[in-house]
Parts: C-alpha cells; sequence; structure tokens
C-alpha cells in the first residue's frame, strides 16, 4: 500500500508566553488549514526555575479544546467551574473551552525539571458554544501498548487495534506517544485517507516515510497512505492525526471562531463578565 510522504518540516522555535515561560512553539499562527483540526502545539521543557515558574496566570479561551500532556513536573489547573487538576508525570490534561472558560495553570514546583506539551483541537463551529467542560487523565489510565523494542501511550483515538483512552467525534483526533527503545523498530499505521497527519521527534531521530526527522521537528504529511515510521535507535515521537473540520479560522489570541463578528463578540463578553455565562 502507499505510503504518505513528507509534504512539510516544521523547526520548533523559541517563544515565550503565560508569564515568561519559555517554550517551544512547534507551529500555530499563519495559514492553519494545513494542519485543521489542530491549531497550535508548544513544547515545554527547562531544568531552569526562572524558564517556567511564572506559570499561566487566569486568562480565557473560547471555540476549542486544549489537551496538555505532561512527561515531567507538576502543574496545577484552577477554572472557573471550581476545577482543580494536579497534573505530574505522565498525566494528561483535556479542556473543552466551548463558550467559555477562566483558567490558570501554575507550577507547584520551584525547582527540577518540568517537561511536556500543548496541543490545541479546534472545535467544530456547531461544538463552539457547547457548556465548558474539564477532565484530568491519570498516567495509569491511559493505555499503553507494547511490541518488542517499542512502548505506545495511547492518549486518544485509535488505530490498528490501539484504543486511545479518550475518543471524540467530528475531529477524531488521535494522540500516541511512541517510545523506541530498540535499536530497530519499523511501524506503519493506518489513518483515515483525508487526515491530517502529523508527526513530533522530541528524542532522537525518525524515518518517516523514508525521510529523516531529527529532534524537534514535526513532518506533516501527505492526504493519503499508511504511515511509516522507522529508527535505528532510542526516540521518541508524537503522532498526531484528526479529521479536518474545513471551515473557516479566525483567530484571535485565545479565542478561535468562525467569523471576526464571533472573535469580536467573544471579546465583548470577555470585557463585560459574560464569557463564562453563555
Amino acid at each position: 500500500m502507499k505510503t504518505r510522504q513528507i509534504e512539510e518540516i516544521l523547526v520548533a522555535r523559541a517563544a515565550s508566553d503565560g508569564d515568561g515561560v519559555r517554550l517551544m512553539r512547534v507551529f500555530g499562527g499563519q495559514d492553519l488549514a494545513r494542519f485543521d483540526p489542530f491549531l497550535m502545539m508548544d513544547e515545554f521543557g527547562s531544568e531552569e526555575a526562572s524558564d517556567y515558574i511564572g506559570g499561566f496566570p487566569a486568562h480565557p479561551h473560547r471555540g476549542f479544546e486544549t489537551v496538555t500532556y505532561m512527561l515531567e513536573g507538576h502543574m496545577q489547573h484552577r477554572d472557573h467551574m471550581g476545577n482543580v487538576g494536579e497534573l505530574r508525570n505522565g498525566d494528561v490534561q483535556w479542556m473543552t473551552a466551548g463558550s467559555g472558560v477562566i483558567h490558570s495553570e501554575m507550577p507547584q514546583q520551584k525547582d527540577g525539571r518540568m517537561r511536556g506539551f500543548q496541543l490545541w483541537l479546534n472545535l467544530a463551529a456547531r461544538d463552539k458554544m457547547q457548556k465548558a467542560s474539564y477532565r484530568d487523565v491519570a498516567a495509569g489510565d491511559i493505555p499503553v501498548y507494547e511490541q518488542p523494542g517499542v512502548r505506545i501511550k495511547a492518549i486518544a483515538g485509535q488505530l490498528d487495534g490501539i484504543q486511545g483512552l479518550i475518543q471524540r467525534e467530528v475531529t477524531e483526533p488521535v494522540l500516541l506517544d511512541i517510545d523506541v527503545s530498540g535499536e530497530h523498530y519499523h511501524g506503519e499505521f493506518a489513518v483515515a485517507d483525508g487526515d491530517t497527519v502529523l508527526v513530533y521527534v522530541y528524542e532522537g531521530e525518525v524515518e518517516v516515510g523514508g525521510t529523516r526527522v531529527g529532534k524537534s521537528r514535526m513532518a506533516r504529511l501527505s492526504r493519503t497512505g499508511l504511515v511509516s515510521l522507522a529508527a535505528k535507535g532510542p526516540a521518541r515521537v508524537l503522532l498526531i492525526a484528526g479529521k479536518p473540520l474545513k471551515e473557516p479560522i479566525v483567530h484571535y489570541g485565545p479565542f478561535v471562531m468562525n467569523t471576526r463578528e464571533e472573535i469580536e463578540q467573544a471579546l465583548i463578553d470577555y470585557r463585560d463578565g459574560k464569557l463564562t455565562s453563555r
């Protein structure tokens, strides 16, 4: 069967967000249609407390979902709904901003390493104004599939008998953390034709469709065929896939809607203290 080829390789760039948190922006900003239904991804990771101690004080969102995957460290989530979540090694936070959420994400450590990812997943127009919701997922609850030389943590979606913990309709997102420990690994994944596929290498080096992709690089693949991954040594990779919404994307900071008028309404609602009451 045909193998998907790389259409674009993106290099994670140094950036800052929240209260001076230093991170690497993998993608986001302009021409978001090519990542549809995904909007942005950041990797954060440092042993220097000054890089993360400011955290992300209370801020709003509307119109999409955020997925935070903590590799190492301790972060606390608080939101206007009264949720308090403690993210530690291997935990996941899945938040649906919907019509509006105000939350904070603050470090609960003063030293040591903090490392992880945040991925933004768009909502369909019909779902953007749904009630906000939040889910904490403990590391021990996430299914793990082990094969010779590889360990696959299935956070979301389903592929080739791999069943992720979280399932979503419409965008049908897949999020797998593939940890290669053996000297030789080759895996193929049958993602539905037409779906967006992103492969982010965060340790080591991986061949994606026969092309080498190094650390801190993301490959955006073609729309049809199998996803082929191979490694000749230890490596860690996020395999991300989803069904495009093919709807207009208008974003302004923490708000992602379909029209400029909806963005302006979000700004008015936030200003007037009504963002979370719709």
